[in-house]
């Protein structure tokens, strides 16, 4: 009996560590694979035990709970828990059950938000459940692309989705799409060579990585890697262990919050101290300390934050952009700086024809538009290039390059169509008898055709190829001699185009006496074909919105330098073309090493990048102070989506890692809704820093009026379960309109606040103790005169007061308007929320006073006609002082803004 050993594989060796620099044999060899016949049945399964299966560590959904726990972080929040253990201890049921449903209000309303995200983001992973082609056994089968284990041999072809990570060993005019991981628009002509060991992820064309797809050719090769080993795999692990950034919103709550808890203890200890000094019951002073403490808590404040963010959400949504992240709505208001994708995000991630140069003209071709006049020599130009193609547009996407073939093939079969030159009726009139495929070195093909005059060659290939071949080129008054000074003319206008980041390719003919003639000898030249990457559809006019707002933008391609030149300057982020400073991957790792960041923070176009290399400019951005947000698509931008303070992704054209990753997502792919996005976040954080100011300025007039009435010993004006009742709803409401409210129309031609400014900032404090001040004032000021010149008695004097403060900070909310705004008309007084609100604060105060079951609860009286009068006059003073405030605090330097 003797035993079979089983071959096993090293991870450690060379030739699977570094698969592009070995010959395809020798990675055969430490597969332990016959490549002609793949692996066998049992071999498969067994490795498949060792090794795994080809997925994806799977990502689960945020659970419920996590989302759930996630509201109660903030440390308003926990203010709030604080308060209604005091009123419990304090015996003050009612009080505690009050806070107790604001603290249930709120968290409801951010736990089905962000549910609701979430869910709308589940993964849409269909990559586990595709099937390919391997060999078992020496034949081909199709299995479950989760079922590729190393060693498997895997068969290529045109429209494959590559199931792992290959070394190739054969390819046949091989091309993969590797956009989505690289950030190459153009499509990589695959071969089966060995390469440097130092070859970086673009230059491996020996290599077919998983998640990519053919787009020409066949060919077969050896797994070297699978599942979370793949360049994907690794990417996507980047991206599994990152940490989103906290938010700028969520800092500067956090940091008012802290400043409350402070503020609150400061107000306990001092009420207590006063009630004692001034003689009251240390009991009593403590409980009227700790009571009015607790009522000094802006209840109101988680409330109307999240339900500002969640509306910002939803105005969002039907911008089409969708928000994973409740806090995320206000960071791009925020924003100082995008870094931002080329392919598919600021272009159209498909090769459309712009320039055609004849023997006597230069015609700009517009790909929308029949712009050039169809001469005989546009037309036989288009013919032939189309001819010559291995490509075919969908029927009924004739127009906007979709289809089965190489990019660049297909752009020349849209410029043909748009003349009425349709492939399928040209080859029923000239039949295809034979091809000369691609060949790499050579970078040319031809294809041989027969017509009613016999046949002829369409040839198309590098200008710098075909040149030497051409004897005449084709003028509009027929055929000229191409003499070696022509040539040069031909080679010099060609760089030109290449120079603008345009692709280019020469087209050429001849009539063949025989189908078998050689087909690239004495060749007529018709001309060079330009084709880009267009720009999309309103990209230069989103970017030049961001710069009005202050806003930079930054190119990080993996393009090549010239076509990122050439989209900064078409696009707007840099000046004409030729002035762009492009910093390419090289150039970049060097500046990273010398540490120039002054350079690098300045530099506004990056080609040739890695995915390593996006999250260290985006490392080095931040850390400068400024906040980050990064668009993108593929799967090569999924980290940086991750780290960047906000990362957008596109919804249409990005992977599902990509969406998996960003904090946005643009379900319509268009880079402007980034800047409805922006004016959105800016309107929704000038909405909060009102509302904040419009809560803590009522909040804090309460406490001076209890701690002002202590100090002269007279009797409370307010009680504790009144000023609870204020804080949940003559402050809730008006501030609930300032967070909802529209933003002024001049948000967009600020530059952006920096990233340490606070919600509230020095100035904002100022004001906000001046209001509380005057709104104090009159309430004491009424209750004195109620008491002393109207003979008012306890009970209706307190009403007095109450009612007063009530309607002050009713009508207060007209101070919150923007330092510009106009008196009369101004967002405040534009906005329908605030009338809805008053309305409604109106209806509850009437009920306080005039509703025996609150009233008693309130311990409340009916004013009567003359304390009516008196409540009407104090409570609108504030709004004519106000504005007088406003300029006092304005002398001592700029206003601060709302």
């Amino acid at each position: 009996m003797s035993l079979v050993m089983r071959p096993e594989i090293n991870r450690g060796d060379p030739r699977l560590q570094q698969p592009w620099t070995h010959a395809p044999e020798s990675v055969a060899d430490a597969l332990a694979v016959d490549p002609s016949r793949g692996l066998a049945a049992d071999e498969s399964q067994r490795r498949r035990q060792r090794y795994g299966s080809n997925v994806f560590r799977e990502s689960k959904p945020r659970p419920a709970l996590a989302i759930l726990l996630a509201q109660f972080r903030s440390i308003v929040v926990i203010l709030l828990f604080a308060a209604t253990a005091l009123a419990l201890v304090m015996g003050d049921g009612i009080e505690a059950l009050a806070i107790g449903v604001v603290i249930v209000i709120n968290t409801a309303l951010g736990f089905t938000t962000e549910w609701r995200a979430t869910r709308s983001m589940e993964s849409l992973r269909q990559f586990a459940r595709t099937e390919t082609t391997v060999l078992r056994n020496g034949r081909p089968e199709r299995i479950a692309t989760a079922s590729v284990v190393p060693g498997d041999v895997v068969l290529l072809e045109a429209g494959d989705v590559v199931p792992a990570d290959l070394r190739l060993h054969e390819a046949s005019k091989l091309q993969a799409d590797e956009s989505a991981l690289t950030g190459e628009s153009l499509p990589v002509r695959k071969h089966v060579d060995r390469v440097a060991p130092d070859a970086t992820l673009l230059e491996r064309p020996n290599i077919a990585y998983g998640g990519t797809s053919l787009t020409r050719g066949t060919g077969s090769g050896l797994v070297v890697a699978t599942g979370m080993d793949t360049e994907f795999g690794r990417i996507f692990d980047q991206v599994s262990t990152a940490r989103p950034q906290q938010t700028p919103l969520e800092k500067r709550l956090d940091a008012l919050g802290k400043r409350l808890v402070w503020l609150v203890l400061l107000m306990a200890v001092l009420l207590a101290v006063i009630g004692v000094l001034t003689g009251r019951d240390l009991a009593l002073a403590i409980e009227v300390s700790i009571a009015l403490s607790v009522a000094a808590i802006p209840e109101g404040l988680p409330i109307v934050a999240t339900i500002a963010l969640a509306r910002g959400m939803w105005r969002m949504a039907r911008r089409n952009a969708l928000i994973t992240r409740l806090s995320a709505v206000e960071t791009l208001g925020a924003t100082g700086i995008i870094l931002t994708d080329k392919t598919g995000t600021l272009t159209e991630n498909r090769m459309a024809v712009t320039a055609l140069l004849l023997g006597d003209t230069d015609i700009r071709w517009n790909t929308g538009e029949n712009a050039a006049p169809a001469s005989e020599a546009v037309r036989r130009l288009l013919e032939r290039a189309a001819l010559c193609s291995n490509a075919a547009l969908s029927e009924d996407q004739q127009g906007d390059g979709q289809g089965v073939g190489d990019p660049t093939e297909l752009a020349l079969l849209v410029a043909a169509a748009q003349l009425g030159l349709d492939r399928p009726a040209l080859l029923a009139a000239t039949p295809e008898v034979r091809e000369e495929p691609f060949n790499a070195e050579d970078k040319r093909m031809a294809t041989i055709h027969r017509d009613a005059h016999g046949f002829f060659t369409a040839v198309k290939g590098a200008p710098e190829s075909l040149l030497p071949l051409c004897r005449t080129e084709l003028v509009e008054s027929g055929e000229r001699e191409l003499d070696a000074a022509r040539r040069d003319h031909w080679l010099q206008r060609a760089e030109s185009l290449a120079a603008r980041g345009l692709r280019t390719l020469a087209v050429a003919d001849r009539r063949l006496g025989a189908e078998q003639d050689a087909p690239y000898s004495d060749l007529v030249l018709l001309g060079i074909v330009g084709m880009e990457d267009p720009p999309r559809e309103g990209v230069k006019e989103a970017i030049a919105q961001c710069h009005t707002a202050g806003v930079d933008v930054v190119m990080i391609t993996g393009d090549h330098a010239a076509t990122a030149g050439r989209i900064a300057a078409d696009t707007g982020i840099v000046g004409q073309q030729g002035s762009a400073r492009v910093i390419d991957g090289a150039e970049l790792t060097a500046l990273l090493a010398q540490e120039n960041t002054d350079e690098l923070l300045s530099a506004r176009v990056f080609a040739r990048v890695t995915p390593e290399q996006k999250l260290r400019l985006i490392d080095l951005h931040q850390r400068a102070g400024r906040v980050v947000a990064m668009t993108g698509d593929g799967v090569n931008d999924a980290p940086a989506l991750k780290k960047a303070d906000i990362g957008v992704a596109m919804g249409i054209r990005g992977t599902a890692i990509a969406r998996e990753s960003a904090a946005m997502v643009l379900q319509d792919d268009e880079f402007r809704t980034i800047v409805a996005a922006i004016e959105q976040g800016r309107a929704i954080f000038s909405n909060i820093r009102k509302f904040v100011i419009y809560l803590m300025s009522c909040n804090i007039s309460e406490v001076l009026i209890v701690v002002l009435a202590t100090i002269a010993g007279v009797p409370l004006p307010l009680l504790p379960l009144q000023i609870l009742f204020l804080n949940l709803v003559t402050d809730v409401f008006p501030a609930l309109a300032l967070g909802v409210g529209g933003g002024a129309p001049e948000a967009m031609k600020q530059p952006p606040r920096p990233a340490s400014e606070r919600v509230l900032m020095r100035g904002h404090w100022v004001l906000i103790g001046l209001y509380a001040v005057l709104i104090s004032t009159v309430v004491l000021g009424a209750m004195a005169v109620g008491s002393v010149l109207l003979g008012f008695d306890s009970a209706k004097a307190v009403t007095v007061s109450f009612l007063t403060l009530a309607l002050a900070q009713m009508w207060h909310v007209f101070n919150i308007r923007a330092d510009n705004g106009r008196c009369f008309r101004n967002e405040i007084t534009g906005n329908p929320w605030i009338w809805a609100a008053l309305l409604l604060c109106s209806v509850l105060v009437g009920a306080a006073v005039y509703l025996p079951p609150l009233a008693a609860v309130l311990s409340l009286v009916n004013p009567g006609l003359d304390g009516w009068l008196l409540i009407g006059v104090a409570s609108v003073l504030p709004i004519f002082i106000a504005p007088l405030l406003r300029n006092f605090v304005s002398l001592g330097g700029p206003a601060p803004r709302q």
